[in-house]
């Protein structure tokens, strides 16, 4: 069970640059949306730019493990909060459970989950954050588990009744009407009435279909319902999810229109790993040129780059929201603190500024770009736009990167020097750069107070241990959490080397005086300053807004013994030195981490590895003992007297006489003729994604009639229209190969075919092959197969540029399917190949093919 290590009870809004902009906005009153459809504040009219999360904690799933685990949901409602507002986050909505809050006819229930909606708005409010809500979610209140407990309207009709069910339709009237006019517990204000509260979109996701003016007369039906309360704030409604119908929200008398954003796909059960940049660089809108589009404001009001942990996607992302004209942007969804370990909410969604701090940055990072790009500003295309404005993003470093004069904002190591060091009044990242050189993986915030008095907040260590996209569960902690000591170098001019350090928070009593800019910490909030500066006045009850400098959120360490974690290579070149790394977790200072490296039943040498960066070790394993054959290894560790071998945690060392347990990591040591594989249907069922495009497609996995071997079936249903010749696909299989050649890399140098084995359903049926490289730059060739199982050999030089395939497929379904950059080198380059796609092109008949395995030779 998780804890959480200090209460909170205020917002440090007013010492973070972004969140001080929404602090700002707060006096703006309501907003309106004028005739050419932009989002305007009342007071002033500047145009609205706001940018958040989804969270869910009073509701369904989370609130239900909050009170499994035995929190307290309004503490967990102040601790999340906080780090929002850490965050910059100034924007929020939810689809409100209404399945939750309402009985079958539609009548508003005061119960724990609307009170805790309340709790929650409140919460919001006095961190100037911004709130649209969703009243109608017509959502089971299950997922990931059966419902339960449900009393509502949406709990005895579906998604197509509730628009033509006369009942249905009542019901939600009502419920609208009371909902508008419930008096907030805590705020004293109505719904319809709080002026933090600053829209309303009418219902979450619903389901249409022709004809589309009954479409039209219940948006209009449900619109008049919020206006008749008396509300005159702008009423938005989803047009993405029905794009066949999109013409009937055109045409209905609402202010907004509301667009999500999955741009690979939701649900792929494992993590995506790949340059997805591409899947992100527009969001183009067939009908934005239509005069019933342009009048209207437009929102996001879901977004993830679902299983995806990289911290590059949201800022770019929020940079094509604001070329495509939105207003507003709300991920879905922020995990609450107490629950993020699992990541048991929604599998395919992951971030929590303790448990993701790289992403969350990145969040940070995509606020900014957010408010700074303007409505309608374009960028060239991917990848030119990776530097725009004050920001960066590189897939090659994993970084995000903000450099203005007073902010510099990081998700990763970066050498970028700050534009004006001197400058400088807050810094935020994770990793090392030029201001800040830090040895932990948690992120940290440095914000001025005064000239030469700066608040440093350091959150703990955060190790993953476990795919968090896979199947979830509260008794599988994906990320660990370690309250280490951290060496911390802090270049800052109004500091200078010798800096004292006080801790603030709750418990921390740390006193210090850094040496050259060095100092060690541990997770809390300090009150760094220069010599001779007088300090007496900063205290932890010092209060700064809404903020009291010594508050403090952060997960206590993981109860949890000591972890490797270690994934081998495939195969490994022989003849080479082969370099081996593993993240070791739980170590004291005084313990020691060795490999014990055998060829097997050869040779076996014991030797130490070195720690290279918390929490890694590396050791390397000579030569001598990599000639062909097999690799097999362990880890062991020794900690004041005891000996822990890995994998397995097992006591004793794989040297002892008596040492039994047959686990052990291997790799195949292969010459440099051995084939590289780059998909294997036996051993690669969990690392490949299988996007079905055409309509009724699917893939499953079959034995070889004439092998037995196993391979995968992409098998394509007739698609009416579709020319035998075509280049539309009907599925693709899309792997990620560039962890199986790291041990080949020299190989490669000389590969000079790839090598395709399988066989289809039909004589003459084609297939695309294609190799992306780490730049998103496809190349692409065609294969055809026979019904017999054959092997195919393609020469690496008949592969030729070709447009990128965006599979899993972008969702809505609306946006584009291919990319095509401006320009990419003409030949491919293998050494930067990582992706392997096989793509079925769509048939006027039912056809399939059957991939057992491709290669390079």
């Amino acid at each position: 069970m998780q804890k959480v290590f200090i209460f909170l009870l205020f917002s440090f809004s007013l010492l973070q640059e972004p969140v001080a902009q929404a602090q700002s906005s707060a006096a703006r009153g309501d907003v309106y949306v004028d005739k050419q459809g932009v989002l305007r504040w009342q007071k002033g009219r500047q145009e609205v730019a706001l940018f958040g999360v989804n969270y869910t904690t009073p509701f369904a799933y989370s609130y239900r493990a909050h009170r499994r685990l035995g929190v307290s949901p309004e503490q967990a409602i102040e601790q999340d909060v906080y780090h929002l507002a850490r965050l910059g986050v100034d924007a929020f909505r939810v689809h409100v459970w209404d399945v939750e809050i309402t009985d079958t006819v539609g009548n508003l229930l005061e119960n724990e989950h609307l009170r805790l909606l309340d709790f929650l708005v409140g919460r919001l409010k006095e961190h100037g954050i911004k709130i649209i809500l969703t009243p109608i979610a017509y959502w089971g209140n299950g997922y990931p588990e059966p419902d339960t407990a449900m009393t509502g309207f949406s709990s005895i009709y579906d998604k197509g009744q509730a628009y033509t069910n006369p009942r249905a339709v009542a019901a939600q009237e009502r419920y609208l009407t009371q909902f508008l006019n419930h008096r907030n517990t805590y705020t004293k204000q109505l719904n319809r009435q709080d002026p933090d509260i600053i829209a309303f979109e009418v219902c979450n996701e619903p389901r249409y279909h022709e004809p589309a003016a009954q479409v039209t007369a219940f948006a209009n039906r449900m619109a008049a319902a919020i206006r008749n309360t008396g509300c005159r704030k702008p009423v938005f409604y989803n047009i993405a999810e029905n794009p066949r119908v999109h013409e009937a929200i055109l045409n209905a008398k609402v202010d907004g229109i509301t667009y999500q954003w999955y741009p690979e796909g939701l649900v792929g059960g494992h993590t995506l790993h790949g340059n997805f940049l591409p899947y992100v660089d527009q969001y183009p809108i067939p009908y934005r040129q239509d005069k019933r589009f342009a009048s209207k404001a437009k929102m996001v009001y879901e977004f993830e780059s679902a299983d995806i942990l990289q911290p590059i996607m949201y800022p770019a992302m929020a940079r094509s929201f604001r070329a495509a004209g939105f207003q507003w942007a709300t991920q879905f969804a922020y995990d609450p603190l107490a629950i993020a370990y699992a990541n048991t909410e929604y599998q395919t969604h992951y971030l929590n500024l303790a448990y993701t701090p790289s992403k969350a940055l990145s969040l940070l990072i995509a606020g900014q770009v957010f408010r700074q790009v303007k409505r309608g500003q374009q960028t060239a295309a991917y990848p030119a736009d990776s530097t725009f404005g004050a920001f960066r993003i590189s897939y090659r470093e994993q970084l995000s990167e903000m450099n203005t004069p007073e902010a510099f904002y990081y998700t990763s190591n970066t050498r970028t020097q700050p534009q004006k060091p001197a400058a400088l009044r807050h810094v935020a990242g994770v990793g090392s750069s030029p201001v800040v050189r830090y040895g932990g993986t948690g992120a940290y915030f440095l914000d001025q107070l005064a000239p030469g008095v700066w608040r440093l907040e350091v959150m703990p260590d955060a190790v993953q241990v476990a795919d968090p996209f896979a199947q979830t569960s509260l008794q599988r902690t994906v990320t660990r959490i370690e309250w280490n000591p951290q060496p911390l170098r802090i270049s800052l001019a109004d500091l200078g080397p010798q800096f004292t350090m006080r801790g603030l928070n709750k418990g921390n009593a740390a006193q210090a005086q850094a040496t050259n800019g060095e100092a060690v910490v541990r997770p809390g909030v300090y009150l760094l300053a220069a010599p001779q500066r007088n300090t007496t006045a900063w205290t932890a009850q010092t209060r700064v807004g809404a903020l009291l400098l010594g508050e403090f959120v952060a997960p206590a360490p993981t109860v949890a013994d000591l972890q490797v974690l270690h994934e081998p290579y495939p195969q490994v070149a022989a003849g080479q030195p082969l370099r081996l790394t593993a993240k070791v977790v739980g170590l004291a200072p005084t313990d020691s981490v060795l490999l014990v490296a055998q060829h097997y039943y050869g040779r076996t040498q014991t030797l130490p590895m070195q720690r290279i960066a918390y929490p890694s070790f590396e050791a390397t394993v000579p030569a001598e003992l990599l000639y062909p054959g097999l690799l097999r290894y362990w880890i062991v560790v020794k900690q004041k007297g005891r000996t822990t071998t890995f994998p397995g945690s097992f006591a004793g060392s794989p040297r002892q006489w008596d040492y039994a347990h047959p686990e052990h990591w291997e790799t195949a040591i292969v010459p440099a003729a051995a084939p590289l594989p780059l998909f294997t249907a036996a051993t690669d069922q969990d690392q490949v994604e299988l996007g079905r495009i055409g309509e009724g497609s699917y893939a499953d996995y079959v034995t070889s009639p004439a092998t037995g071997a196993l391979a995968v079936r992409l098998i394509g249903k007739p698609q009416a229209g579709t020319d035998v010749a075509s280049n539309t696909p009907a599925m693709c299989l899309r792997t990620y190969f560039g962890d199986k050649v790291q041990g080949r890399r020299q190989d490669m140098l000389d590969v000079k075919e790839l090598v395709l084995t399988g066989a289809a359903s039909q004589a003459g049926t084609t297939v695309q092959v294609v190799l992306v490289t780490k730049d998103a730059a496809a190349y692409a060739t065609t294969i055809t197969l026979g019904t017999n199982r054959q092997t195919m050999r393609v020469p690496l030089a008949d592969f030729r540029p070709a447009p990128l395939l965006l599979s899993p497929r972008p969702y809505p379904s609306f946006l584009p399917l291919t990319f095509q950059p401006a320009t990419q080198p003409p030949v491919l380059r293998l050494a930067d190949a990582e992706v392997l796609q096989v793509v079925l092109p769509a048939a006027p008949a039912a056809r399939h093919v059957d991939i057992e395995s491709v290669q390079l030779r």
